[in-house]
């Protein structure tokens, strides 16, 4: 395939940047954030442009956009303002079961509405921060701000946040394993679409000779444990016999030892 259309980025269109942006990278996950502003009331938000980024400490980023249209057009949403006033906020998976009300929270609601109370979202009280958790999410993830970057000409703003608690169902977690096809995740596509989880399938990963320190000529401990090598009909180097290091021969030991000689009495 080499007819493509070209759009290049320079001078592109906010509106034509997000349409192009938000159809091409997907799925991408939801997080259902709540949050509370300086008088108590909670704020719920689906956003689409979230990922987590780091493990040690978990983090999780958010990227949050200026109001695009009415009366507050370029104001800061409440769920951006919240944050940066408190620096406390509150991760939730929305889920099949949930992907009504999750959409219906991402309506341009007036500052200072509470979702929850308009939508009659059940919610429970977190451990370390103020925000509350959204009870019909099997996940919860409870996040202090680390960091705020303004993005680009500062219309977008990435909010990354700390892990402090994670709050998990035992109907889709083992005390191990998090069971995504139990938890039903909702994915965001490009426009008013979303997507479940659809087909799932998975590939070992493959092991480099590198990686996996063999010796000697029969197939090595990683390739043992991975039959799906010769179903994928893969021949790894790690499974080919190699020749010995030339020091491990005699004809290399005399070469060694002929290089190694120190120069005798007039040499010099």
């Amino acid at each position: 395939m080499t007819d493509f259309i070209r759009v290049d980025g320079e001078g592109l269109p906010p509106e034509d940047a997000y349409r192009l942006l938000t159809g091409c990278v997907v799925p991408r996950p939801v997080a259902w954030i709540t949050t509370v502003d300086a008088q108590g009331r909670v704020n719920v938000a689906p956003f689409s442009s979230y990922n987590y980024l780091a493990t040690q400490p978990p983090m999780l980023g958010v990227n949050i956009q200026r109001r695009e249209a009415g009366a507050h057009k370029g104001e800061a949403k409440d769920t951006a303002r919240n944050i940066r006033e408190t620096g406390q906020f509150v991760v939730n998976v929305s889920t099949e079961a949930t992907l009504q009300k999750m959409h219906a929270s991402g309506s341009d609601f007036a500052p200072g509405v509470s979702e929850s109370e308009e939508l009659d979202i059940p919610l429970l009280p977190s451990a370390h921060v103020k925000p509350p958790r959204i009870a019909i999410a099997p996940v919860q993830m409870e996040c202090q701000l680390a960091h705020e970057i303004p993005l680009g000409k500062g219309v977008n703003t990435l909010f990354i946040g700390e892990v402090v608690a994670f709050h998990l169902s035992p109907e889709i977690y083992d005390g191990k394993h998090v069971d995504s096809v139990k938890m039903r995740p909702i994915a965001r596509l490009g426009g008013p679409f979303y997507s479940a989880l659809g087909e799932i399938f998975s590939i070992k990963r493959l092991y480099s000779r590198r990686r996996s320190g063999r010796k000697g000529t029969g197939p090595c401990a990683s390739c043992a444990r991975a039959p799906h090598r010769a179903a994928l009909a893969v021949t790894s180097a790690c499974c080919r016999p190699r020749r010995p290091p030339a020091h491990r021969t005699a004809a290399g030991y005399r070469r060694c030892a002929r290089s190694s000689r120190r120069p005798g009495p007039g040499t010099g």
